[in-house]
């Protein structure tokens, strides 16, 4: 990742207007707990801060998001935030971590994660896209 562009980019998110978000995703499971492994157990989850972020209303289509039809909200997301959670998490890649959350916490409401996509400079990634939806959870 290139240092100069990924700064610029945060440096835009943070003028436009900038916030955090919560990305709410499965806690690691606890090795040894005999009610975890036959499924007994409450699932546990853990909302770990996203930012610098812009959190919009879509008002039109994207085009570049399979699901953008159903897309309500546009999360731009910093690439330099994303990869700090992906290596400090162990996650292959950017989105492994986006498929493994259960969605985005943005003012105590849940939003469904419906695409992703990435914008690239140089082959480096600079800014994430995310496509939001209002899901069945509704309120955490």
């Amino acid at each position: 990742m290139s240092g100069a562009q990924v700064r610029l980019s945060d440096a835009m998110l943070r003028t436009l207007g900038g916030r955090t978000v919560l990305l709410h995703i499965p806690a690691p499971a606890i090795p040894g707990d005999a009610g975890e492994q036959v499924g007994l157990a409450v699932p546990q989850f853990q909302d770990l801060e996203l930012g610098p972020v812009i959190f919009r209303r879509v008002r039109g289509h994207l085009g570049s998001f399979e699901a953008e039809r159903s897309a309500e909200y546009e999360l731009l997301v910093s690439a330099s935030a994303v990869e700090t959670l992906v290596g400090s998490l162990a996650f292959q890649s950017a989105r492994v971590l986006f498929a493994q959350a259960a969605g985005v916490v943005v003012d105590d409401a849940l939003l469904q994660i419906v695409a992703v996509a990435s914008a690239q400079m140089f082959g480096a990634v600079y800014l994430y896209r995310l496509a939001l939806r209002e899901g069945a959870a509704g309120l955490v």
